[in-house]
């Protein structure tokens, strides 16, 4: 044999023998989720592709697609950071205010149609994929009357994410 054959075996031969990280199962004998961080570089792509992917599913419906608004966004946004310090995944603000109250203050001048909200580790495209597999937020999603929409969210220190969609026409 060739000396670069031999070298070549002893790379793969020491490289099949390198640890691989080993999966962490739960109780249920599940793989434990991996944490998805959120990096800076993705901040700006995320509401794309979300968009990318919320028009194509409406697409496949023969629903019109929706565009970003920054006021739906920026009440989305709010409403992700009320939801983190309050710890608790619901409609209502801190102070009672109803995603209606948070798109107004936005300056959003359109009609609120609806909100959906997550509490999650996951990332964008698995929290829209389980938005649609229920019924009430697969709604808010594919409303014919949707003309714009909303996305944000807050991740805190744990990997948590409090993700926040809105709609309006």
């Amino acid at each position: 044999m060739s000396r670069i054959a031999i070298v070549l075996l002893s790379v793969l031969s020491l490289a099949a023998c390198a640890s691989q990280p080993e999966a962490r199962f739960g109780a249920d004998g599940k793989p434990l989720p991996q944490v998805y961080k959120i990096k800076s570089s993705d901040e700006a792509k995320i509401p794309y592709r979300v968009l990318d992917s919320l028009n194509a599913l409406r697409s496949a419906r023969g629903v019109a697609p929706v565009t970003l608004s920054a006021e739906l966004t920026a009440a989305a946004a709010t409403h992700s950071r009320d939801m983190s310090v309050q710890n608790r995944a619901w409609h209502f603000g801190s102070d009672g205010s109803s995603p209606i109250d948070r798109a107004r203050r936005a300056g959003y001048m359109g009609q609120v149609l609806g909100e959906d909200i997550s509490e999650t580790f996951e990332t964008e495209s698995e929290t829209l994929a389980a938005w649609m597999n229920v019924p009430d937020t697969r709604e808010v999603l594919l409303s014919p009357e949707a003309r714009q929409i909303g996305i944000a969210w807050l991740q805190e220190p744990t990997g948590k994410i409090w993700w926040t969609l809105l709609t309006g026409s």
